[in-house]
């Protein structure tokens, strides 16, 4: 039997280390056919050769001579800039992982729905911002959608050949981030490097201050509505500290199930490239229930972690609300970790540009979610130079 073919979109973040890492240890089912990176042209170069990919490609069409330098004599054919990324995606593979951090990645996602393709999908914003445009292609063309997020990746093999009719509710569960236990006074003074030590999981900047915020668990929320076709009031968040249960389902008839694992994207990852078959997994990804620390359990706080409470309502009003939460949401993301604005004004100026008129409908299509997205950051740069948001 061939190797499955690999695409890996956002191969130098997180989720690409951990794919790469499923497909070094699974080399006779699994093989690295193209890698896209943003703009940094060494460490993609490296994860080309280290991967034996065909096709390297960056996003930031400056770094196109970089890349093409550092992948030279390889063999390996390099692109840069939108053009190249869509090449990337177009070239011929079974399984694209769409890893590509924040609304960046939608026109990238959208154009790998391909028929009888496996989009194996971390990057939530794409459903956030444009979900039933996402989802409505994915069904069209006979493309299969799998979840990577670990949350939405627990939930889906919970569900398993379940109909959707038979579920009450889902519920996903969130580690509470670094601030699960501060005040809110406390919560109100904490500086970026503080936001970014996450108690489980080491990501990128954006995703773990989102995590901080809360409004990552909010995201996912958006993200389950779409990819499992239930109604906002369906879907839940328990804070879980040890992060060992990632999503619970509860049917109709009051049983409930529940997906855990330890908290290691590689066992999300795994379990999508898996298609064919379960991969295998070294021994740190099982764990003993007999030796973990009690399993506790918690509503947010959502005075503390006012951007959760944000995302839930965008998810009960639907239509663009959602991608102007999330376009507002990084924006004010990218000024907190410049020292522009303290934590709590990321969650003020994503309330002050939803509370702003938008348009009556959800995107059509991916170019209608994208000139949602920029109108929203536009709006949410031009509150940014108004006071209280003003450097001070």
């Amino acid at each position: 039997m061939q190797p499955r073919s690999v695409t890996l979109l956002g191969a130098t973040g997180s989720v690409g280390r951990s794919v790469c890492d499923v497909v070094a240890e699974n080399p006779g089912r699994l093989s690295i056919e193209t890698v896209v990176g943003g703009r940094d042209a060494l460490s993609l170069a490296r994860l080309a050769i280290e991967t034996k990919a065909r096709f390297a490609a960056l996003a930031d069409e400056t770094a196109a001579d970089a890349l093409k330098r550092a992948l030279a004599g390889t063999g390996i054919a390099s692109g840069a800039g939108r053009s190249a990324v869509l090449d990337a995606v177009a070239r011929p593979s079974e399984i694209v992982v769409s890893a590509i951090s924040g609304a960046a990645g939608l026109e990238a996602t959208f154009a790998a729905l391909m028929p009888g393709r496996v989009l194996a999908l971390a990057n939530k914003e794409s459903l956030v911002c444009a979900g039933e445009a996402v989802m409505s292609r994915a069904r069209a063309v006979g493309a299969r959608l799998l979840p990577l997020d670990s949350e939405h990746n627990a939930l889906f093999q919970v569900l398993g050949s379940e109909p959707i009719e038979s579920v009450r509710g889902m519920t996903l569960t969130a580690s509470g981030g670094p601030f699960r236990t501060w005040s809110a006074e406390e919560i109100a003074q904490a500086r970026p490097e503080q936001a970014l030590k996450h108690p489980n999981y080491a990501m990128g900047a954006k995703i773990t201050i989102d995590s901080a915020s809360m409004m990552n668990k909010g995201l996912e929320l958006i993200e389950a509505r779409f990819l499992f076709g239930l109604r906002p009031e369906q879907l839940d968040v328990l804070v879980h500290p040890q992060q060992i249960v990632h999503g619970l389902v509860t049917f109709r008839d009051g049983s409930v199930s529940a997906g855990m694992a330890v908290p290691d994207m590689r066992v999300a990852a795994a379990h999508c490239l898996g298609i064919d078959g379960r991969l295998d997994a070294p021994p740190a990804r099982f764990f003993d229930l007999a030796l973990q620390e009690p399993l506790a359990f918690e509503r947010p706080d959502l005075q503390r972690f006012p951007a959760l409470a944000l995302a839930i309502a965008a998810l009960a009003e639907g239509g663009p609300k959602p991608a102007i939460l999330n376009a507002a949401n990084e924006v004010a993301v990218a000024a907190f970790l410049a020292g522009r604005i303290p934590f709590p004004g990321i969650a003020a100026l994503v309330e002050r540009v939803c509370a702003q008129d938008a348009p009556a409908q959800a995107p059509r299509d991916i170019a209608e979610a994208l000139a949602i997205d920029h109108d929203a950051r536009r709006r949410a740069a031009s509150l940014l130079s108004q006071a209280p948001f003003a450097v001070t």
